[in-house]
């Protein structure tokens, strides 16, 4: 179904800004006849974060609004029907018809699946949002998934992440080796070329394991709900960006069959919501993290950036993975060499219009901080 048409059959609309305005759904009840439908949803999130949970039930709330109460969908969270990196197989095997996670957490059953979320040094959120609507993405990505009996929509996005909370400081390359980092998705691939440990951990067990030196670090996601799981209270160095999650994407996957099931309707109401949960976290996130970020600071937190050396590093590690990985696996191959045409141009575009606007602004207000103030 063509974008244009699924949306305005939704009553949802969306328009150009940061990435779009905010949808509005007509909340009048769809034509008589449609049947009442209740879905269940499994997140990957804990419920005390309520942005990554929160765009789970801004999905459901949504639906159910389009659809005049005919078409619900109840959502669980990690670990009150399946664990948080087990949403994939939930679904697939159709214990629930739904789940909204991040797909790169199933990285080790097939690389291919980190494109869906990010794979480091890759495009942000607004690029990523470009690739999956305009760029091919969704359509590769879908077809990939034909293997795992599921259907994806783009359901989310952080935004640039921060690089992660470290006991020590990161000062050269060799800092890094023998690290136990937990890091979700491809980049402890990356990392691992560079001697360090990778960890994927689920949300709720990071902060424990970092408390008992299980891990010696560990990201998530940025200040607000970095804040939230307490890693300052163990790990005073923060460090950013998070080189390896420029704009993740999160993704609603559904059964193939549950999803064949539902009237076409129900199918664009449902890609609609998600298309406007996604705006709805990354703004939530852009609109949070700076008030975060000072708390952090005012509790003690180290602010440092990654040094050059060690990002020029990572990035040559990438390459050479994606490389690697692209020389023995023809269907991350097929995604691979697209995507990174997609990048390469966005990159050169972005740094004409936004980079430079981004950069001058930056520029301009830290000199006005710096200035002395006039007599």
């Amino acid at each position: 179904m063509k974008r244009r048409s699924f949306l305005k059959k939704a009553g949802l609309g969306l328009a150009a800004g940061a990435v779009a305005a905010p949808a509005i759904v007509n909340a009048q009840a769809p034509a008589a006849g449609l049947p009442t439908i209740s879905w269940r949803m499994v997140a990957s999130w804990p419920k005390s974060l309520d942005t990554l949970y929160g765009g789970a039930e801004h999905i459901a709330k949504r639906v159910s609004e389009a659809t005049g109460g005919k078409f619900t969908i109840k959502v669980f969270a990690a670990g009150e029907v399946v664990g948080a990196l087990q949403v994939l197989d939930a679904v697939q095997n159709g214990t629930v018809e739904c789940g909204h996670t991040a797909p790169y957490y199933y990285f080790g059953k097939d690389p291919t699946f980190a494109f869906a979320t990010s794979i480091p040094f890759g495009l942000n959120a607004r690029q990523h949002f470009a690739w999956m609507h305009h760029g091919g993405g969704l359509e590769l990505m879908r077809e990939f998934y034909k293997d795992y009996n599921v259907i994806s929509i783009p359901a989310g996005n952080t935004g640039a992440q921060m690089g992660g909370w470290f006991r020590k400081e990161i000062k050269t390359v060799a800092d890094l080796k023998g690290l136990k980092f937990r890091i979700g998705g491809t980049g402890g691939l990356v990392l691992t070329k560079l001697g360090v440990v990778p960890q994927q951990i689920a949300a709720g067990d990071i902060y424990p394991a970092l408390e008992k030196g299980t891990i010696d670090a560990a990201e998530w996601v940025g200040p607000y709900d970095d804040e939230k799981l307490g890693f300052y209270k163990v790990a005073k160095y923060y460090y950013y960006p998070g080189w390896w999650e420029g704009g993740p994407g999160l993704d609603l996957l559904i059964g193939t069959k549950a999803w064949e099931s539902l009237p076409k309707e129900y199918q664009a109401i449902l890609e609609a919501a998600c298309a406007e949960a996604y705006i709805w976290m990354v703004s939530k996130y852009d609109a949070l993290n700076p008030a975060a970020l000072k708390r952090l600071l005012a509790n003690g937190v180290k602010l440092l950036p990654f040094p050059n050396d060690v990002m020029a590093a990572c990035y040559k590690a990438s390459e050479e993975t994606y490389n690697d990985i692209a020389s023995k696996n023809t269907k991350f191959k097929k995604v691979y060499e697209p995507w990174k045409k997609f990048r390469d141009e966005q990159i050169q575009w972005f740094s004409i219009a936004e980079g430079r606007f981004d950069n001058f602004m930056v520029s301009t207000q830290r000199s006005s901080q710096k200035a002395p103030a006039k007599k």
